[in-house]
Parts: structure tokens; C-alpha cells; sequence
């Protein structure tokens, strides 16, 4: 340390800083020859301004000597090894200007995004019904929207008050099957890395919380329903057993996957009953076949994330029971989900580009399937997030075709 002080304090006697190193009490003036006295005691009179110059100008002496290591610092603790000379490198020498702050960019307006900046009280229940990750809610809407679509009136665009009631009732309804989840899980889900988070294993919230949330989601969607009529009323009232009882299938079977398909693709019948006041099974059959084709081919993909887990804490999946041969059994479930589009397309008279968008639907299962890792987690999630993009690609050919007509 001793020999760093007198390292800097000789740089600071070469550059003509001497006297804010020695002693505080001043020596008297000594007047400068071809000056008179007054003046230069006027000279030699130090004003705060001046002090300050004198000092700012020593501080950035020192902070420019720290910066570029002078060579007495060399080796001393704290200080790394001083750098070449900047001649012998012909590097120009480095200026010691403040950076500036990053310019901040715009807003992200997404689900988790809007997630955080909710009050920190509200965030669990948030959480809870996965509003943070959508993916869930747009997988469980796409199917009624496209029953909705294929009951439209020819040359028509499908029914916005529809699509919107059916949107609001989406998210409510994949709230309460998420937050039903969670409770029969809290104790699986305490166990796995990827739900250890949520709110109901991370103790968040209570049981009790819990219940009286989904109550009040459960009963914003009879509002939903009740818009309906009669037969879609009792129609989708049905389908509350599914959702009950699904997060139980793990325990049971290996086929949990195929009891969240008849769950989630319960609105290809409630869509077009909700337009037509009934159901066309020869329509409304393919398509919630097709639907629950696909759910088996994404929700495989989302089961392979936590293979690992699952065979330590007993819970059963289609990934599980697939194994190596998860990729044949997914081509056989995409190739039956198309044969049942085409089918309901035919029974509704589609057009062109309706079976232009199958075709598209075909080619992105296949590229899919075919670069799926089910051995990486991350790959696993990225698949199955992707297949919103082929919902929405089936719904714009839906719209499209009926507008040919």
C-alpha cells in the first residue's frame, strides 16, 4: 500500500500537483519578479472556484491513472498488471467518457408480461389459472372456432359475438381446469422442478383460496354458457365431469392424454350447436375426432418434459407408454386427425382453400414430428407451443373456404 501512495502521489509532482499533497498550512507568498506586490498576491490568492478546478482536475488524474495502470501499480494488490504502452500497441488512447444509459425499448404486451405488473396480491391466482402461458387457452379455443367457422352461412365470415363469448369462456374455462389440476397435483407437483412454482406446491396460496377462486371462475363461465341456448346449455354443462375428473387419468391409465383430447375439443360440438341450435354429428363427429387426435399428438410432445419425474413420483403418460416409438405413434395419430378433417370438410361442402389449409396443417405435423427431440425439454415445449400456429392455420382456411362458396 505504501508503495502504491507514493506511486501516485509522484504522478501527481509530474504533472504539477504538488501542493495538495504537502501540508496544509501555507508558506507566505513570495512575489514573482517583474510583478508588483498587489498583483501577485492577487494571483496567488486560491478561490473556491479555483480549489475546485484544482481538485476535479486531481481526481480525474488519478482515475485516469487507475484506469490505465501506471507502472508503480504493477503487482500490488488489488490492481491488475498494467497494460502495454498505448505507442507499442497503436491502440488509441481511451477515453474516460460516461456511458450512456440504453435506450429503453418498447413495452412487451404479453401474457406473462401483464402477469407481472399485476398487483402482487392477484399474481398467484394469476398464476394459477396459467394466464402467464397461453398456449393452453388458445389450444382449447381453436377447436370451437372452427366449429364455429364451418357452421357459418355460405359466403359468410363467422359469427364475432360467438367467437368473443367463446374466447371469454376459453380462458375461464382452462382457469378452472388448471386450478382443478393443481389441487388434486399439489403434492406431485411439489416434486417435479418444472411445477414446483405454482402457486397451490409453492404454498402461495391455500386449498381453501383455491376452491373459493375456481368457484367464482366456474361461475363467471355459466354466465358464458347461459348466453346460449338450450341444447348448448345442457351440451356444455356435460362436460364438466370431463373436467373434474381428468387430473385423476395419470393415476389410473397410461391414456390421460386421450381423456384431456374428449376435454379439450368438447367445443367442436358446442360451437356449431351454439349457431345451429344442434348438432350435426356428421360434420360435428370428424371434427371432434380430429381434435382429440391432435391433442394426442401435442400433449405427448408436453408429456415427454417430465418423463423423468414422472416414472419417479408414479404418474402414468402416452410419453411413458410410447417410449422410442413416441414418433410412429404420433404420424399414426396426424394421418387419422387429416382423414377426419377431409371427412367433415366433405359433409359441409367445403372448397379449395379449406383443403388448401389441411394440406399446410400436413406439412407442418410432418416437420414437427420429424425434427422433434423428445429427449430435450426445451424442444418438447417449443412443439408443442407450435401448435397454435396449426389451429390458426385450419380456422383461416375454414373462413376462407366458406367465403368461396
Amino acid at each position: 500500500m505504501t508503495r502504491m501512495f507514493r506511486t501516485i502521489t509522484s504522478s501527481f509532482e509530474d504533472e504539477d500537483f504538488t501542493e495538495h499533497t504537502r501540508t496544509p498550512h501555507p508558506t507566505p507568498p513570495q512575489p514573482r519578479r517583474g510583478v508588483p506586490n498587489g498583483a501577485a498576491h492577487a494571483q496567488d490568492r486560491e478561490t473556491p472556484s479555483r480549489r475546485q478546478r484544482s481538485g476535479a482536475k486531481m481526481a480525474a488524474a488519478l482515475l485516469a491513472r487507475l484506469c490505465r495502470g501506471a507502472p508503480g501499480l504493477r503487482g500490488t494488490l488489488g490492481f491488475r498488471a498494467a497494460r502495454p504502452p498505448l505507442a507499442a500497441t497503436g491502440a488509441a488512447p481511451p477515453l474516460l467518457l460516461r456511458r450512456p444509459a440504453a435506450p429503453l425499448g418498447p413495452r412487451s404486451f404479453s401474457a406473462a408480461e401483464l402477469v407481472r405488473a399485476a398487483p402482487a396480491p392477484l399474481q398467484p391466482y394469476l398464476r394459477l389459472m396459467r394466464l402467464h402461458q397461453p398456449a393452453g387457452t388458445w389450444l382449447l379455443y381453436l377447436p370451437c372456432t372452427w366449429s364455429i367457422g364451418l357452421a357459418a352461412a355460405p359466403g359468410c365470415l363467422p359469427d364475432w359475438r360467438m367467437l368473443s363469448l367463446f374466447g371469454v369462456g376459453a380462458v375461464l374455462m382452462r382457469g378452472a381446469g388448471c386450478t382443478i389440476n393443481d389441487m388434486w397435483d399439489r403434492d406431485y407437483d411439489r416434486q417435479v422442478a418444472r411445477t414446483a412454482s405454482r402457486p397451490l406446491a409453492a404454498g402461495d396460496i391455500s386449498t381453501f383460496q383455491s376452491l373459493v377462486f375456481l368457484g367464482g371462475q366456474l361461475s363467471l363461465a355459466l354466465c358464458v354458457l347461459l348466453c346460449l341456448n338450450y341444447y348448448s346449455i345442457i351440451l356444455g354443462a356435460a362436460s364438466l365431469f370431463l373436467v373434474i375428473t381428468y387430473p385423476l387419468m395419470k393415476r389410473i391409465t397410461y391414456w390421460p392424454q386421450l381423456v384431456l383430447g374428449f376435454t379439450f375439443n368438447w367445443g367442436a360440438l358446442l360451437g356449431w350447436s351454439a349457431i345451429k341450435g344442434s348438432c350435426e354429428w356428421s360434420v360435428c363427429l370428424p371434427l371432434y375426432f380430429a381434435g382429440v387426435m391432435w391433442t394426442l399428438v401435442y400433449d405427448t410432445i408436453y408429456a415427454h418434459q417430465d418423463k423423468r419425474d414422472d416414472i419417479m413420483i408414479g404418474v402414468k403418460s402416452t410419453a411413458l407408454h410410447f417410449r422410442e416409438d413416441t414418433k410412429q405413434w404420433l404420424r399414426g395419430f396426424s394421418l387419422a386427425m387429416l382423414l377426419s378433417l377431409c371427412v367433415a370438410g366433405m359433409n359441409c361442402n367445403q372448397t379449395v382453400p379449406y383443403y388448401s389449409a389441411v394440406a399446410a396443417v400436413a406439412a407442418h405435423l410432418a416437420h414437427q414430428i420429424y425434427t422433434l427431440d423428445i429427449d430435450k425439454p426445451e424442444d418438447c415445449w417449443k412443439k408443442f407451443a407450435s401448435n397454435r400456429t396449426v389451429g390458426i392455420l385450419l380456422f383461416i382456411g375454414i373462413v376462407l373456404g366458406n367465403l368461396w362458396k
